[in-house]
C-alpha cells in the first residue's frame, strides 16, 4: 500500500500559479492565470467559493498569504499595484491598499508576545468603554465605479479583531519591502535591499527579517543572495509598537468608514438631483423668451400667471402626480442624508478625535514612543483637520434644515399652482399661504436660480440644490456658500485677536465642500501615519549578506529555483531550504541563522544528499523490495512540521517523462549536525561547495510514486496532515493525506466511500487507479510546456506566504 493516501484529483480549466493552505483549516487557496482566486476544501477538493477579477482589484495575482488565524487571505495584484484583503468566509473584499510596485512575495506572521507586552496591552485599548458602537451602514443600491472597496461597516470595524499583533510583509522588485501591522497599517518601509525579493520571512520575535533576492549580474545572469536585516527596534519596542499599531489601525478603519458613509450620502441624493437638474436645464435651453428663469417663477408667484414654456414644463414634463412624487423623494433623501450625518459622520469623526488624542498622548511620552517616530506636531495637525471636518458636517446639517424648509414651501406652492392650472380642486389646507411661506419660496428662488450672466461652468443656468454641492468631490469653491452675516460667534472671533489666532479653534473653510475638507483630513492623517514607517524603516540595517549561487541565462529566460523559509520559535532560528541544480542537482541545502543577528551559529549550513535507496512499502507483512539506487533532484519543498520536509523529487535517470515522487524527509539528523562550514563571504556558495557538511538520509517508507503525473510543486498543511501536488502544466492537482499509517483499519475500509462523495464534478481516483486519473490531459499539458522550452514552475519563485509556482 502506498505511504500516502490519495483523496482527490482534478483537472483545472486554468493554470494555477499560486497555492497556499490555510494555517488553521482544511482549506487551500488557489490563484490562476485568469486572475481568479479560488478556495477549495480538502474533502473531495470541493470548491467553497471563487472571486472573479474585476476592474477595481485587478486581474494579475502575484502573491498569496494567509493571516495566521486563517480568517483573512491577502493577495497582491500586479496590474493595479494593490494588496487586497479578502474574507475567507464570504469571499468579500474587506480592505485594499496601493503599493509602489507589484508585490512578488508575502509573509504574514503572528508576533510572539512576551510577558511585558501582555501586561502593557491589557490596558491598551479602552475605547469600547467610552465610544458608542458605530451604526451599520445602509446597503448600497448603486454601484460606484471609483469606489474600490465593497465592505460593510461591521466588516471594516472588525478587521482588527481580538487577535494578537500580526505583521504582513510584502516584497517586490527594486528592493521593495514594507511591513503592515494587522495587514492594514504600514509600520516600516525598508531601503536596505537591492534586487528583486523572491522570498522573505520575518521572525516571530521581530528581531530579524531574512530575504532572498535576485539581482542581475554584468554577464546578464541572475545571482541569488541571502540577506538578514536587523529589526531590533521592532523587538525592543514591541509593547509600544503593538499599542501604536492598534491605534493607527483603528484610525485607518474609521477613515474608511467615513468614506463609505459619504458614498452612501452621495447615492441618496444623486438620482433625485439628476432628475431635477435635467428637467430644469432642458426648460432653460428651450425657452424662447428673454426673461430669466427666476423671473418666470416670480411672475407665477406674484401674479399667478405662467409663460407657455413654464406651463409646458409643469404640466407635460413634471405633471401634478410627478411633482408630488418628486417632492416626497427629495424630502426622503434629505432625511436620509441628515441621518447619515448625525449617526455616521459625527460618530465616526468623534471616534477619530478620541483615538488621535490618545496617539498624541503617546507621542508626548517621549521615553517610550519617540524612537518609533511619533510626531506630536503632525498629530496635532491631524486632530485639527478632523475638527474641521466635524464643523463642516455640522454646517451641512444647518444647510439641510434650511433647504428642507425652502423645498417644502416651494413644492407646496408649485403643487397648488399646478392644480389651479389644471382647474382641479385645491384642498383648503393647501390653499392658505402665510407670509413666512412666501419668504421661504422667495429664498428658494433667489438662492437656487442665478442670472444668465452668471453662467455656470458646467453649462447650467442655475444651481439646483445647495446640499448637493457639499457632496461633490471637487476642488472648486461652493457655488452657494452659506451666508455667515449676522453670526454673533463669528463676529466675536473676528474682533478678538487672541481667538482669531488661537490653535484651540478649528478652522471652518466656509467656501469648501465636505469632500474637500475630508480629503484635507485624510492627507493630514496620512502624513501622521507615514512618519513612524519612515523612522522604523531607517532603523533597519543589513546584518548579513551571503551570495548563494548564480543562475545561467538560457534562451533569454532565467531559471529561479524554489526557496522555502520558516521560523522555529522554540530555538529562535530561521531556516532557508534551497537547491543549486547547476552545481549539485541531487542535494538540498539548509541554511540556518539565529533570529538575533548578533548570535552566531557555527553549524549554519548543511546539505542533504538525495542519492538514497528508497523502500516504497509500509506494510510490515508485505515483502520488502530490494533497495534501488537512484539519483534524484528536488523540484519543490515545503515544511511539514518542525522535523519533516515534504518534497517533490524527480529521478535524474531516464527520459524526459522521468519518475516523480512525493516524499517526507526527516530533518532531525541534518539539524543536529555539528560539523562547521567555514564560509568565505568573498565567494558565492556555489564556488565553495566542497567543504559543506553532507548528511545522508534514510527515507524508509515515507514516499510515493506519482504515476502519470509530471509533478512539480507541492503545498502542505502539517496541522491537517495534507498535501496538494500540482503538475508542471499547472492544471493537474492531486490531494493526499500524509499520515494514513497511523489510522485505524476501519477508517481505511471507508476510504472509497469517503472519496466518492464528490460534489464538484471532481474526478477521484484510488491509489491503484491513478494511472487513469487524467493522464491524457497531463500529456497535452506537458507538450505545451515542452514547446515553451522549460517548465513553467522553473521560471517563477517560491514565497514563504504562499507556494509560488
Amino acid at each position: 500500500m502506498p505511504a500516502f493516501r490519495q483523496v482527490g484529483e482534478k483537472q483545472l480549466p486554468n493554470p494555477v500559479i499560486y497555492m497556499a493552505w490555510s494555517p488553521k483549516r482544511d482549506l487551500i487557496a488557489l490563484a490562476n492565470t485568469a486572475g481568479e482566486l479560488l478556495l477549495h476544501r480538502l474533502a473531495n477538493f470541493q470548491r467553497v467559493w471563487s472571486l472573479a477579477p474585476n476592474e477595481n482589484t485587478g486581474k494579475e495575482i502575484t502573491s498569496l498569504a494567509w493571516r495566521p488565524d486563517g480568517k483573512i487571505l491577502a493577495f497582491g495584484v500586479g496590474d493595479t499595484k494593490q494588496v487586497v484583503l479578502c474574507d475567507a468566509e464570504k469571499a468579500e473584499i474587506l480592505h485594499l491598499f496601493p503599493v509602489d510596485v507589484p508585490v512578488s512575495c508575502m509573509h504574514w506572521v503572528e508576533v510572539q508576545s512576551n510577558s511585558r507586552c501582555v501586561l502593557f496591552s491589557e490596558s491598551e485599548d479602552e475605547s469600547n468603554c467610552f465610544l458608542p458602537r458605530l451604526p451599520t451602514l445602509p446597503k448600497r443600491s448603486v454601484h460606484v465605479p471609483d469606489e474600490s472597496v465593497e465592505e460593510k461597516s461591521d466588516e471594516v470595524t472588525n478587521l482588527l479583531g481580538e487577535v494578537r499583533l500580526n505583521i504582513l510583509v510584502t516584497g517586490g522588485p527594486s528592493g521593495f519591502v514594507e511591513l503592515y501591522a494587522y495587514g492594514l497599517y504600514k509600520v516600516a518601509t525598508l531601503t536596505e535591499i537591492t534586487g528583486t525579493c523572491r522570498s522573505l520571512c520575518l521572525s516571530s520575535d521581530l528581531k530579524s527579517l531574512s530575504v532572498v533576492t535576485e539581482t542581475r549580474s554584468s554577464n546578464d545572469n541572475s545571482e541569488i543572495h541571502y540577506i538578514q536585516l536587523d529589526t531590533g527596534l521592532l523587538s525592543s519596542c514591541l509593547p509600544e509598537l503593538t499599542r501604536m499599531a492598534r491605534k493607527f489601525t483603528h484610525i485607518s478603519t474609521l477613515i474608511q468608514y467615513l468614506r463609505l458613509s459619504l458614498t452612501c450620502m452621495c447615492e441618496a441624493w444623486e438620482d433625485i438631483l439628476m432628475q431635477m437638474d435635467l428637467r430644469l436645464t432642458k426648460f432653460v435651453q428651450e425657452k424662447n423668451t428673454s426673461t430669466q428663469v427666476q423671473d418666470e417663477f416670480l411672475e407665477l408667484l406674484l401674479w399667478g400667471h405662467a409663460s407657455p414654456e413654464l406651463q409646458a414644463l409643469l404640466m407635460n414634463q413634471l405633471t401634478v402626480k410627478g411633482l408630488k412624487m418628486l417632492g416626497q423623494s427629495i424630502e426622503s433623501s434629505y432625511s436620509s442624508i441628515q441621518k447619515l450625518v448625525i449617526s455616521h459622520l459625527q460618530s465616526g469623526s468623534g471616534a477619530l478625535l478620541y483615538h488621535l488624542s490618545e496617539v498624541k498622548g503617546m507621542a508626548l511620552w517621549k521615553q517610550k514612543f519617540q524612537p518609533l517616530g511619533l510626531d506630536p506636531v503632525a498629530i496635532e495637525e491631524a486632530i485639527t483637520a478632523v475638527g474641521s471636518f466635524t464643523l463642516k458636517a455640522n454646517e451641512l446639517l444647518q444647510v439641510i434644515d434650511k433647504s428642507m424648509k425652502n423645498f417644502k414651501a416651494f413644492f407646496r406652492w408649485l403643487y397648488v399652482a399646478m392644480l389651479r392650472m389644471s382647474e382641479d380642486h385645491v384642498p383648503p389646507e393647501l390653499n392658505k399661504m402665510t407670509q413666512k411661506d412666501l419668504a421661504f419660496v422667495a429664498d428658494f428662488l433667489s438662492e437656487h436660480f442665478s442670472n444668465e450672466e452668471l453662467f455656470d461652468r458646467k453649462g447650467k443656468y442655475f444651481n439646483v440644490e445647495r446640499v448637493g454641492q457639499y457632496l461633490k468631490d471637487e476642488d472648486e469653491d461652493l457655488v452657494s456658500p452659506p451666508n455667515m452675516e449676522g453670526n454673533n460667534w463669528l463676529s466675536f472671533v473676528e474682533q478678538s485677536t487672541y481667538l482669531k489666532a488661537s490653535p484651540l479653534l478649528f478652522p471652518t473653510y466656509p467656501q469648501k465642500s465636505l469632500h474637500f475638507v475630508k480629503r484635507m483630513m485624510e492627507g493630514a492623517i496620512d502624513f501622521c501615519l507615514q512618519k513612524p514607517a519612515e523612522v522604523i524603516g531607517s532603523s533597519v540595517k543589513q546584518a548579513v549578506c551571503l551570495p548563494l549561487y548564480s543562475l545561467l541565462c538560457l534562451t533569454g529566460k532565467h531559471h529561479v529555483c524554489f526557496c522555502c523559509r520558516w521560523n522555529d520559535k522554540n530555538t529562535c532560528m530561521q531556516y532557508t531550504v534551497f537547491c543549486m541544480p547547476e552545481i549539485s542537482p541531487s542535494k538540498v541545502y539548509i541554511l540556518r541563522r539565529a533570529t538575533d543577528p548578533n548570535r552566531a551559529v557555527l553549524n549554519g549550513l548543511v546539505a542533504i544528499d538525495l542519492n538514497t535507496p528508497l523502500n516504497s512499502s509500509i506494510d510490515d507483512e508485505a515483502p520488502v523490495a530490494e533497495p534501488v539506487d537512484r539519483s534524484y533532484s528536488c523540484l519543490d519543498a515545503r515544511l511539514y512540521d518542525d522535523e519533516t520536509l515534504t518534497v517533490v523529487l524527480q529521478c535524474l535517470e531516464g527520459d524526459e517523462n522521468r519518475l516523480r515522487l512525493l516524499a517526507q524527509l526527516p530533518l532531525g539528523a541534518a539539524l543536529s549536525c555539528e560539523e562547521v562550514f567555514a564560509w568565505d563571504p568573498a565567494l558565492r556558495l556555489d564556488q565553495q561547495t566542497e567543504g559543506i557538511p553532507v548528511q545522508a538520509l534514510t527515507w524508509g517508507n515515507q514516499s510515493r510514486d506519482l504515476e502519470n503525473m509530471k509533478a512539480c510543486f507541492v503545498a502542505v498543511n502539517g496541522i491537517r496532515k495534507v498535501a496538494c501536488v500540482l503538475s508542471s502544466n499547472l492544471r493537474h492537482v492531486r490531494v493526499f493525506e500524509m499520515d494514513v499509517e497511523d489510522e485505524e483499519d476501519e477508517e481505511r475500509a471507508d476510504e472509497s466511500q469517503d472519496i466518492s462523495s464528490d460534489q464538484d464534478g471532481l474526478e477521484v481516483t484510488s491509489p491503484n487507479q491513478g494511472a487513469a486519473g487524467g493522464g491524457v490531459d497531463e500529456e497535452g499539458g506537458a507538450k505545451a510546456c515542452e514547446e515553451m522550452g522549460e517548465l513553467p514552475g522553473e521560471t517563477l519563485d517560491q514565497t514563504s506566504g504562499s507556494d509560488t509556482l
